[in-house]
């Protein structure tokens, strides 16, 4: 499937503005970012979550950088042949993502039908 860089973001935030409230209320000092592949090239990964879960955080939020949720476009692009499909990927892949910022580990999230 092609769609240039920004259709692609404004579907990213059509689906963020789909997310339940309750999931999207507690997300505090995040950043969503789109970038067209992980640093290693592959198409592999479709999402990745950078920062401090709030498991494992102590003290954290004044003057500490956002965390920050990756979608890679050419990945997802890569696994769906539909807008719909693709619409789709990048809904699990946000609600995936966030679930890291809540910590929720992979195994839970593939117990949840989210991984």
């Amino acid at each position: 499937m092609e769609l240039d860089a920004e259709a692609f973001e404004q579907l990213v935030v059509d689906e963020l503005d789909e997310l339940p409230d309750d999931m999207v209320e507690g997300l505090e000092n995040i950043v969503f970012v789109v970038e067209d592949r992980p640093e290693d090239g592959s198409l592999d990964l479709l999402g990745l979550y950078e920062g401090v879960s709030l498991t494992e955080r102590d003290r954290y939020g004044f003057g500490e950088m956002p965390d920050r949720i990756i979608l890679y476009r050419e990945p997802l692009l890569a696994v769906a042949e539909t807008e719909d499909e693709l619409r789709d990927e990048i809904h699990v892949t946000l609600v995936h993502e966030i679930a890291h910022f809540y910590g929720i580990d992979d195994d839970r999230l593939h117990e949840l039908g989210w991984a």
